[in-house]
C-alpha cells in the first residue's frame, strides 16, 4: 500500500479533508453536467410541438406529428455525436491533459445548444435537417463532458469520500432533467398566457399559434445559460496533480498546482517522490498486459452501461408516449399545441422531482459506505422488480383507476436506476483504471452506454409497435437481470482505496485482483 504522508502530494490528496476546492470543482464539473442532461432530454419535451408545428396535414382528425424515422433521429442524433465525442475527447485528455481539453467541450456545448434554437427555415426538411446537423455536434462536445468531468472530480478527491464527489457531479444530471421539464413549464405557460387559442378538435387550424415557433427555440438554448456562466473558473482550474505529476512528469508544477489547491506548502521532491513510487511500467490500451490486469474490467464497465443505458434512455424519451398510452396524458386533439407541451413537461417534471433526483441524492449520500457494487446489484435487481411488476399486469394498469398506482411504480424505476447502476456505471470507470488511460477508458465505457441509448432511442418505439407495450416493459426488466448478473461477476468495488491501488500502479509487482466474485 502506497504511502499517504505528506512526502506525497497524491498521498496528501488521498487524506485531504473536504475543502472548499472540493466544492467549487463538483459546481464547475457539474454545471457541464447539467447542460448536457438538459440539452439530452429536452427534445423528448418539444417533439410533440415540432410535429404539430412542420407537419399538420389539413383536414386530419388528428394533430401533426413526426414521422417515426425523423422522431428517432431528431432524438437519438445526440447520442451518436456523444458516442463520438466520448472516445474522442477521452484519448484527447489523457494525451493532452485533462484541463486542456476541458474549456473546449463547454464552449461546443454552449455554442450548438444555442445554434440549436436557431435551426434556419421555415419548412419541415431544413429546420429538421439543421436541428439535426446541430444537435450532432452538440453531442460531440457532451461526450467530451463524460470523461474529463469524471476524471478530473477523480482525480482531485480523497479517497474517503470520492464516490460522493463523483457521483454529485453526476447528480447534475437529475438536475438538468429536473430544469427542462421547469422551464419547459414556465416558457409553455408565459406564451399560452399571452397567446391562447382553442383545442385541436375545436379549431385545427388555430390550435398552433404562429408563436409556438419560438417556444422550442428558446427552451432549447436557455440550457446553454449555466455552463456559460462557468467557463470562466473551468479554464483557469489547475491540471490535475496525477496528470502532471505521472504523466506529464513536471514535478514542479504539480507541486505548485497543489500547493494552491490544498493550501499547504508542497515541495517539487514531494511530486518526484511520487513519480519514483509508482509504476513506469507505461503499457498500451492494446498490449497483452492491459489485457491481463483491466480487460475483465473494461468489459464489465462497458457491458454494464450498455445496458443501463438502453432501459434508462428509452424510457426518459419516451416517457410522453408511455404516458399517453395509459392515460395520464389527455388526448392530444383535447388540447392546443402549447397546452401539449405544458402537459407533458409537467409529467416529465414530476417523476424527475420524485423519483429521479432523490435517486441521485440517496446515492451521495450512501455510496461511500454501502460501497458502488452493492448499489448497482441493488439497483438493477430492483429496476427488474418494477419493470415486471409494470409489464405482467400491464391491462391492470391503464384502467383509469389505477393510473396512480403505475405512475408511481414507474417513478420508483427511475429512483433504483439512479440510486443504482445510472450512478455507479459513470464513477467506477473513473477509479480502476490506471492514470495514462484512465480517460480513454471512461471515454469508452461511457460511449458503450450510448450505443445503448440509440438502441433505446431508435429501437423503443419500434419495439412498441412489434410487440406492445407490456411485452417491451419486461424486455426491459430482463436487460436489468442480465446487467446485475454481469455486475455480479464481473464488477470491482473501488471504496475506500486509492486510483493507485486499484490501478495497481501502486503495487506492480503484487497487482491486486479486485474482480467480485
Amino acid at each position: 500500500m502506497a504511502n499517504e504522508g505528506q512526502s506525497s502530494i497524491l498521498g496528501a490528496l488521498d487524506s485531504a479533508k473536504t475543502q472548499w476546492y472540493h466544492v467549487t470543482t463538483v459546481i464547475i464539473s457539474g454545471m457541464g453536467f447539467f447542460t448536457d442532461s438538459y440539452d439530452l432530454f429536452v427534445i423528448s419535451l418539444i417533439t410533440k410541438l415540432l410535429g404539430r408545428i412542420y407537419y399538420q396535414k389539413p383536414g386530419s382528425s388528428s394533430p401533426g406529428s413526426l414521422p417515426d424515422g425523423i422522431s428517432a433521429t431528431v432524438s437519438g442524433v445526440a447520442f451518436a455525436g456523444t458516442f463520438l465525442g466520448q472516445i474522442f475527447f477521452g484519448c484527447l485528455g489523457d494525451k493532452l491533459g485533462r484541463k486542456r481539453v476541458y474549456g473546449l467541450t463547454l464552449v461546443i456545448m454552449t455554442v450548438c445548444s444555442i445554434c440549436s434554437g436557431l435551426s434556419l427555415g421555415t419548412d419541415p426538411k431544413s429546420v429538421m435537417t439543421t436541428l439535426c446537423f446541430f444537435r450532432f455536434w452538440l453531442g460531440f462536445g457532451i461526450g467530451g463532458d463524460y470523461p474529463l468531468s469524471a476524471t478530473i472530480m477523480s482525480e482531485y478527491a480523497n479517497k474517503r469520500t470520492r464516490g460522493a464527489f463523483i457521483a454529485s457531479v453526476f447528480a447534475m444530471q437529475g438536475v438538468g432533467i429536473l430544469a427542462a421539464g421547469g422551464v419547459s413549464l414556465l416558457v409553455s405557460y408565459i406564451f399560452e398566457l399571452h397567446f391562447p387559442s382553442p383545442a385541436y378538435m375545436v379549431d385545427p387550424a388555430t390550435s398552433t399559434v404562429p408563436q409556438a415557433d419560438y417556444v422550442w427555440r428558446i427552451i432549447l438554448m436557455l440550457g446553454a445559460i449555466p455552463a456559460l456562466l462557468t467557463y470562466y473558473w473551468r479554464v483557469k482550474m489547475p491540471e490535475t496533480a496525477r496528470y502532471t505529476s505521472l504523466i506529464a512528469k513536471k514535478s514542479e508544477q504539480a507541486a505548485s498546482d497543489m500547493a494552491k489547491v490544498l493550501n499547504v506548502d508542497i515541495e517539487a521532491s514531494s511530486a518526484k517522490h511520487d513519480q519514483a513510487r509508482f509504476s513506469s511500467d507505461e503499457f498500451g490500451l492494446f498490449s497483452a498486459k492491459f489485457l491481463r490486469r483491466h480487460g475483465l474490467h473494461l468489459l464489465a464497465t462497458t457491458t454494464t452501461w450498455f445496458l443501463l443505458d438502453i432501459a434508462f434512455y428509452s424510457q426518459n424519451l419516451f416517457q410522453k408516449d408511455i404516458f399517453t398510452t395509459i392515460g395520464w396524458l389527455p388526448p392530444p386533439k383535447t388540447m392546443n399545441a402549447i397546452q401539449e407541451l405544458f402537459m407533458i413537461s409537467k409529467a416529465q417534471f414530476l417523476i424527475a422531482l420524485c423519483g429521479t433526483v432523490p435517486g441521485y441524492i440517496a446515492t451521495i449520500a450512501t455510496i461511500d459506505w454501502m460501497g458502488r457494487f452493492k448499489i448497482q446489484v441493488f439497483g438493477f435487481f430492483m429496476m427488474m422488480l418494477c419493470l415486471i411488476g409494470l409489464g405482467l399486469p400491464y391491462h391492470h394498469w391503464t384502467l383509469p383507476h389505477n393510473r396512480i398506482g403505475f405512475i408511481v411504480l414507474y417513478s420508483l424505476t427511475f429512483f433504483f436506476c439512479n440510486f443504482g447502476p445510472n450512478a455507479t456505471t459513470f464513477i467506477v470507470p473513473a477509479e480502476i483504471f490506471p492514470a495514462r488511460l484512465r480517460s480513454t477508458c471512461h471515454g469508452i465505457s461511457a460511449a458503450s452506454g450510448k450505443a445503448g441509448a440509440m438502441v433505446g432511442s431508435f429501437g423503443f418505439a419500434a419495439l412498441v409497435k412489434a410487440i406492445g407495450m407490456r411485452n417491451t416493459l419486461l424486455v426491459m426488466a430482463g436487460i436489468s437481470l442480465v446487467g446485475m448478473l454481469l455486475t455480479l461477476f464481473l464488477v470491482p468495488e473501488p471504496k475506500g482505496k486509492s486510483l493507485e491501488d486499484l490501478s495497481g500502479e501502486a503495487e506492480p509487482e503484487k497487482i491486486k485482483d479486485t474482480i467480485v466474485v
